[in-house]
């Protein structure tokens, strides 16, 4: 006996049109695979007849294909258009209004895996357990498993490999599905030489060294991505695909084709930034993204910031950097940078020119590491007198990236950690800052509609006391980068010269700052906060630091280019709490 499971619905009769609630679903198996499957149970309300009468048509098979998905290979599939069989109703004469469409399913027994053989399977390799006997005999698991001994062999440099035949018999007696996979995997086969198409301007001998692709080396799909990905991570081309040849070369090689598309050479953008307390900041670049034919990437940019702030003046930035990929290997970078700025802050002002140079290596798509070597010179204006000095600095740089999306993450994580040894050229001041910034992002619910972010900083400045330091190398809290809510740069270090108390930055600083963000809407999410900071005047994070603490609400609304973003944040600690209101606007979250 079966007892059928029927879904009540209600019926709407139009002129000339059927709706989606028209359709009823019987069966008392797989019915949310079934469901999933069928175009009538996708039709809208401006589906017209000839469109349900074609659905119809479509859905035997795909109901059957749904049911051998679930290990049913005895079902029986009945499609009614007001009672006539849809497989008899042409899709040209059907009728003017449709009144009831009934798919009934009758699914049978579930079929499990009888005698199971995939031939020749790569060396170390088996049948997987899930085909074995007595295991439901799903048919997306034949095709997973074929697909993934095929994949084994390629791997092993066999890009030929291919199936030669296959027999799936199904044993209605003993409900039981016998598998025969015969695999063929050809010759192993070595690299040849990288055929380039589509590119116009890039180098064809630079396309090849930037990709990178082992010549002579047995043949591997992780090199196949590896290569596409270094083409990719240049900027310079629109659209990266490598195909491999469907035939062996000559001397047990397989070609591979690079297909380009080369994105214009030339992008100006700009950005803006507004903070109550800090106030406008204004930005523009000038990218050419291939300046000697070699994917060089040359970037000018320029920023001016604090502009009608409360704290300092304007603040003022001039930069250049070119980049040069696959310099020494397909993996590393070499670059060249430079900037002259100008930073007027209450607690100093620093004008100073940079230049530095380095490699960037890439040591997997997610882990790069960086270093260099350059020269920092500066005429510093703070409470403690005027001087200049000039520093030799080799920075290093070390970064992992698993976020899901860079600029409004929502799952993964991202560790970011610096060391800037400093020499002074005259010999008298040495030391070495350091800085860590590590974000983590966990999302929640069936739409993954609630996120919670949290973020921490380090930051230490060894070998220097205040007063010997760098005063844009010591440390502050408060801000948008810091601590919301506070004024930027509110916490330091008190410290007496004669006198007076004058407040400069600190040696030491530890971060925090936790966000939950909860979608509202598709393109819409609100923010709660909280953030504080510590300042301490030794090297060590933590110790004898001073605190604050800033907490509010925000507002992000999507685009395509990433979300903009408007904070509104209180002091959370100390006397003013709750006292005065910040607001940040921008693009992209926060962290």
């Amino acid at each position: 006996m079966i007892r059928n499971l029927w879904m009540t619905t209600a019926f709407v009769l139009g002129a000339g049109a059927a709706t989606a609630q028209d359709v009823r679903l019987v069966a008392e198996t797989a019915r949310d695979a079934l469901s999933s499957a069928s175009l009538l149970r996708a039709l809208d309300d401006t589906a017209a007849p000839q469109d349900y009468v074609a659905a119809a048509r479509a859905d035997y098979r795909r109901l059957l294909t749904a049911l051998y998905a679930e290990g049913y290979y005895s079902g029986t599939v009945s499609i009614t258009i007001d009672g006539a069989e849809a497989a008899g109703v042409a899709p040209l004469a059907a009728p003017s209004t449709i009144g009831e469409v009934v798919i009934t399913v009758n699914a049978g027994p579930r079929f499990t895996f009888g005698d199971v053989a995939i031939s020749p399977l790569p060396p170390d390799a088996d049948v997987p357990s899930d085909l074995g006997p007595r295991e439901p005999a799903r048919s997306g698991l034949i095709r997973t498993a074929a697909t993934q001994s095929l994949r084994s062999w390629r791997d092993l440099g066999y890009p030929l490999a291919r199936v030669d035949s296959q027999q799936i018999i199904a044993r209605h007696p003993d409900e039981k599905l016998d598998v025969t996979i015969g695999l063929n995997p050809g010759p192993q086969l070595r690299f040849g030489e990288l055929d380039v198409t589509g590119n116009r301007r890039v180098r064809t001998e630079r396309v090849r060294a930037i990709a990178g692709l082992p010549i002579g080396e047995i043949y591997s799909p992780d090199a196949i991505a590896a290569a596409q990905q270094r083409l990719r991570r240049t900027g310079t081309f629109n659209s990266v695909a490598l195909t491999t040849a469907d035939v062996a070369g000559p001397g047990d090689t397989i070609g591979v084709r690079a297909q380009l598309d080369e994105a214009k050479r030339r992008r100006i953008g700009f950005g803006l930034e507004l903070d109550s307390i800090e106030g406008l900041t204004v930005s523009t670049f000038w990218l050419h993204r291939n300046l000697f034919g070699g994917a060089e990437r040359f970037r000018a940019e320029a920023v001016v910031s604090n502009i009608n702030g409360e704290t300092g003046g304007t603040d003022y930035a001039l930069r250049g950097s070119f980049g040069r990929p696959a310099t020494f290997g397909p993996d590393t970078d070499f670059y060249v940078s430079a900037e002259i700025s100008r930073q007027d802050e209450d607690a100093f002002l620093v004008d100073s020119f940079e230049i530095e140079t380095g490699l960037i290596r890439y040591l997997s798509d997610d882990l790069t590491v960086q270093g260099g070597i350059g020269v920092l010179t500066a005429r510093e204006d703070t409470a403690l007198g005027e001087r200049d000095y000039t520093l030799l600095i080799l920075p290093l740089r070390a970064t992992l990236d698993r976020r899901n999306d860079a600029s409004n993450a929502s799952s993964g994580y991202y560790l970011d950690a610096r060391v800037t040894p400093f020499v002074g050229l005259d010999g008298d001041l040495t030391g070495a800052r350091l800085y860590g910034d590590a974000r983590i992002y966990r999302s929640f619910g069936e739409a993954k509609g609630f996120t919670l972010a949290a973020r921490g900083l380090i930051g230490s400045l060894a070998g220097a006391e205040i007063g010997e330091a760098p005063a844009d190398f010591l440390y502050f809290s408060g801000g948008g980068g810091t601590v919301r809510g506070q004024p930027y740069q509110s916490l330091g270090i008190e410290t007496m010269v004669g006198m007076d108390t004058v407040t400069t930055g600190g040696t030491s600083f530890l971060g925090a700052q936790l966000e939950a963000r909860y979608a509202i809407r598709d393109n819409i999410s609100v923010v709660g906060f909280y953030d504080t900071g510590f300042i301490g005047d030794t090297a060590v994070p933590g110790e004898s630091a001073e605190w604050h603490a800033g907490a509010g609400i925000g507002v992000r609304y999507n685009t395509g280019i990433g979300p903009i973003r408007l904070d509104i944040g209180t002091p959370a600690s100390g006397d003013d709490a709750v006292e005065s209101v910040q607001v940040y606007i921008g693009i992209g979250q926060a962290f």
